[in-house]
């Protein structure tokens, strides 16, 4: 058998037997270990048997650019990139070391030198991990020869000081100051290189390379170990999070930034590739990812270049402006000529201002000016001087099927028909009379044509006219498709408004029958947001009618749900015990709380062939209504008898009253207090038991 990949993998159990065979303290199929290739911190690398190949692979699922099979592994022990003759060299150190006997001639095989270090479970040194391996960093082949390092010395200390970068910040990046760097060319040649006062070294010491750094001479860098494409500097020295991050054009550029307070990395070049992984896992940790390069054409065109390769993450790019003097271009040339973080700040922020011209500009002409209050909103609904529809804002009817809904609506609208000194019955509340003559919109989804005409004679006896006047519009949309209906309330709102000098009142009684179904959450919050829009708009009150839910205090659905949060007031009628008077209360007031709105009551009328207000339920006493409104809460929250922990009891409070937590518990005290529910102690209740917290 000839020596080729195919026999290999044969040979070793797909690749399975070699990586055994390379490692020290063999960890196992599927184990956890350590990478061998730097000094890990968590054992985050596993070897598994890849199902669509078949063969055995290395994963460090901490850093995915360690990933082999068995032949890219030996080429990375023994620094060849499994191209042409290198690969062929792999082939024979497997076949060598395995003792394949695939190879026709063994005497070509090169001499292994060495192994793999072991796994290992303890921390290694900095040096340790760069005394293994080799670098190829432009035409030049380098294997690391540990430098001779030395304290800081005060010229030192002093050139980077100009940059606002202090001791602690280089020790921070690990930057220390080299005495002697030693290194080899491709040919296999000696150099050395020794710092001195007028062309001093300085080191970024990394896990796997050295990069050593002479601001004062002609050939500034040099590179020894094993410096990958994805070198980025100043990555460990991040936040887990943070609003910006800066991407720069050299280490020198990051601790800048950093000493100065703003996060920042740096890769080995402007020009070099980004790697879009390492992007796409800072923009979750970062709001803006920023391109800070040199102020020259070098960095502008890499910053345009990056922006278009990095745009679905969102990078922006920052220019400098123009430096004082010649050859000054970048963010620590910026800090050397006296230029505060603050100046940097409003640079960033005249970047986001052309970026959301558009969105600022919107949103200006909605910003509340303390010294030009708007206008307040005009009560068209109020009920004992409690205003519950208003202008720009949503009023919600609900009740069961059959509790008066209509005929309380009829009384409103007929309110808006007020003329002089006649008194017409709006059932219990003060609707504001359309002077002006502005539009009266009535939309009705659920009646038949014959009904509505009914509902509509109804409404001009109660308002003592013979006919509706021509601004007063009544639409029965029963026979319309669903899909149609919102566009033709829309469309006639709009024309309307401009006909009659603009909108007093819209009621859309069934606007469930707007939508394909009342729990569609996407199409219930953009039917209310853009009720809501054009309540704003047209600065009218729009009154949705809707039914409650069964339980009989939340509205119905997603589309209740939103109306619920959205709507200024909402209003409930319900039938009365007796079956023959219908009750009308507040559910919700934006401001206060609704147990403070007397409850009305309505009755039909045989005389007059139309509901006619009755009085308040219990006018003489508030009191009263909060423990009959209470007592039934109580009765519904205790409905099974087993006592109730204490939040559970607010969260319920809250939701049927639609009240906030600290209403909530103030309704809850008056409720133990008046003996309505009590402690699990044994006090007396008729309702239930609540657990106190402890």
């Amino acid at each position: 058998m000839e020596l080729s990949k195919e026999a290999i993998l044969q040979r070793t159990n797909g690749g399975l037997e070699v990586f055994k065979h390379f490692m020290s303290n063999w960890p196992g199929v599927n184990k956890a270990f350590y990478n061998p290739f730097y000094k890990d911190s968590k054992a985050a690398c596993r070897i598994y048997l890849d199902q669509y190949s078949g063969t055995y692979r290395m994963m460090d699922f901490g850093d995915t650019d360690f990933h082999f099979d068995c032949f890219s592994f030996v080429g990375k022990v023994f620094s060849k990139d499994c191209q042409g003759e290198a690969f062929v060299q792999i082939l024979e150190i497997i076949d060598r070391e395995l003792i394949l006997g695939l190879a026709e001639n063994h005497d070509k095989i090169r001499a292994i030198k060495r192994r793999i270090p072991a796994i290992k479970t303890t921390t290694t040194t900095t040096q340790e991990c760069l005394s293994n391996v080799d670098e190829k960093q432009g035409d030049v082949i380098k294997k690391l020869i540990p430098p001779l390092l030395k304290p800081f010395s005060e010229p030192e200390l002093r050139f980077w000081a100009k940059y606002g970068i202090d001791k602690n910040v280089l020790q921070r990046f690990n930057v220390r100051s080299v005495q002697q760097f030693n290194g080899i060319t491709k040919e296999g040649n000696l150099y050395r290189i020794d710092s001195s006062e007028s062309e001093p070294m300085f080191g970024y010491i990394a896990k796997r390379f050295l990069k050593v750094y002479r601001p004062f001479s002609n050939r500034r860098f040099y590179y020894a170990g094993d410096l990958k494409q994805g070198y980025c500097f100043g990555l460990t020295q991040l936040p887990v999070r943070g609003d910006i991050l800066f991407i720069t054009g050299g280490e020198k550029d990051v601790m800048s930034l950093s000493a100065k307070g703003f996060n920042a990395i740096s890769f080995n070049s402007e020009t070099v590739t980004i790697p879009k992984n390492l992007v796409r896992r800072l923009s979750f940790r970062f709001k803006h990812i920023v391109l800070l390069y040199d102020n020259d054409a070098t960095g502008l065109k890499a910053m345009d270049k990056h922006l278009e390769l990095l745009k679905e993450f969102g990078v922006k790019k920052l220019v400098l402006p123009a430096m004082k003097f010649k050859g000054q271009k970048d963010i620590s040339d910026f800090f050397e000529l006296g230029y505060s973080s603050e100046k940097l700040m409003q640079f960033f922020r005249e970047m986001l201002d052309l970026q959301y011209e558009e969105t600022m500009s919107m949103l200006a002409s909605c910003e509340i000016n303390f010294e030009n209050p708007p206008e307040s909103p005009q009560a068209v609904v109020t009920i004992n001087e409690v205003p519950l529809g208003s202008s720009g804002n949503l009023l919600a009817i609900t009740g069961s099927e059959g509790s008066g809904k209509s005929n309380f609506l009829g009384g409103l609208l007929a309110g808006t028909l007020g003329r002089g000194e006649i008194e017409i019955d709006t059932l219990g509340t003060e609707v504001s009379r359309n002077e002006t003559g502005k539009a009266v919109l009535f939309y009705d989804t659920e009646q038949s044509e014959e009904q509505l005409y009914k509902n509509l004679k109804q409404i001009t006896r109660r308002a003592h006219i013979d006919r509706p006047p021509k601004w007063f519009k009544t639409y029965g949309l029963v026979s319309m498709e669903r899909k149609d209906r919102l566009t033709s309330i829309l469309h006639s709102m709009d024309r309307f408004y401009y006909e009659y000098g603009g909108i007093h009142m819209v009621v859309i009684d069934g606007i469930a029958d707007l939508l394909g179904a009342v729990n569609d959450e996407e199409q219930s919050v953009s039917l209310v947001e853009e009720l809501f829009r054009l309540a704003g708009i047209y600065k009218t009150c729009i009154v949705c009618v809707l039914h409650l839910s069964p339980s009989g205090y939340k509205l119905r659905g997603h589309l209740g749900s939103e109306v619920q949060r959205k709507a200024a007031g909402i209003i409930s009628v319900e039938k009365d015990e007796d079956k023959q008077d219908s009750i009308i209360k507040a559910l919700k007031v934006r401001d206060g709380s609704p147990l403070e709105v007397p409850q009305i009551v309505i009755s039909w009328s045989d005389k007059l062939k139309y509901h006619v207000y009755v009085g308040n339920k219990n006018p003489s006493s508030p009191k009263q209504r909060k423990l009959e409104e209470l007592s039934d809460i109580a009765r519904h929250i205790f409905i099974q008898g087993k006592p109730k922990a204490y939040k559970e009891i607010i969260l319920e409070i809250k939701e049927r009253l639609n009240v906030k937590e600290r209403q909530a518990k103030n309704y809850l005290k008056f409720m133990k207090e008046h003996q309505i529910i009590g402690l699990t102690k044994g006090e007396h209740s008729p309702y239930g038991l609540i657990i106190e917290p402890s």
